[in-house]
């Protein structure tokens, strides 16, 4: 297995409609990393556990509300959040603008060729 390097604008890109797209970043078994991108007009994932991987969101831009195991929280450019094995997540554009995550699994789960 050989070392990733990504630049700035590379990546598997994969359209979402309205000029918005996710970027693919990594998928090793270990780590998949994807840059996820909303509109305003996104209403969210449902809450939901995962059984088999963490599930990791640090913003880029954009407000984020995240609801974790009952709390919810709001998050600018900066905040992260971290969903261990079992632990009821998800999350929704909280903000009028576009929202970009950069999201982890770990370790990977296929979620990157579920999106494709």
């Amino acid at each position: 297995m050989s070392a990733i390097a990504i630049e700035p604008e590379g990546g598997e890109r994969l359209p979402r409609g309205e000029g918005r797209e996710h970027r693919i970043l990594c998928e090793l078994p270990a780590l998949e990393v994807i840059e996820l991108h909303f509109g305003p007009d996104f209403e969210g994932v449902d809450l939901h556990t995962h059984a088999d991987h963490t599930d990791t969101f640090y913003v880029l831009e954009g407000e984020a509300e995240f609801t974790i195991d009952g709390e919810v929280r709001r998050f600018g450019p900066g905040g992260f959040v971290a969903a261990p094995i079992g632990t009821v997540h998800g999350f929704r554009n909280a903000g009028s603008g576009d929202l970009r995550l950069l999201n982890v699994h770990a370790p990977t789960t296929g979620f990157a060729e579920r999106m494709r």
